[in-house]
């Protein structure tokens, strides 16, 4: 019993790492929104941060009751994938297109760890897959808005 507390555990804490991504994506995504022409775009960001935000409270008492502590860290490709996006900018400032784009490669990246992380969860308590199938719900709607965002944006 000991062991399926541990793997979820662990599993819940490889969706606090993504939200922790998220989080601090959509941070970098707006403080590189052009302050003209940003089709609001700040207000959608600030509420898919939010979102992450959410996810998170909702997750850390779950990591708690599974005996294991909550991670602050995020995934290395993560932090990777912001320097990149701050190298990129300080050469040529981003447009609201390009500033889409990265985001759908980051929500991408959201709905590839939340599938994973279901796909492996067979021993996970109902109350902590629903919770977690609801999160994935609301992150592919997210993921999906975002997505038609940068395909409708004129540059």
């Amino acid at each position: 019993m000991e062991n399926s507390h541990q793997e979820t555990g662990d599993l819940l804490n490889q969706l606090v790492e993504i939200n922790n991504d998220r989080i601090e994506g959509y941070e970098k995504a707006i403080s590189l929104l052009p302050t003209e022409s940003n089709y609001g775009l700040q207000a959608i960001f600030e509420k898919y941060r939010d979102q992450s935000i959410q996810f998170k409270s909702d997750l850390i008492p779950l990591v708690f009751r599974e005996g294991d502590k909550p991670t602050d860290d995020t995934k290395t490709s993560g932090k990777l994938f912001r320097t990149w996006m701050e190298i990129k900018s300080a050469i040529a400032p981003y447009t609201a297109k390009a500033i889409l784009e990265s985001c759908v490669r980051g929500e991408d990246e959201f709905k590839k760890v939340y599938k994973d992380v279901l796909n492996n969860s067979q021993l996970a308590p109902l109350n902590i897959l629903s919770i977690i199938q609801s999160q994935a719900s609301l992150q592919l709607q997210a993921h999906d808005h975002i997505k038609e965002l940068r395909d409708n944006i004129e540059l």
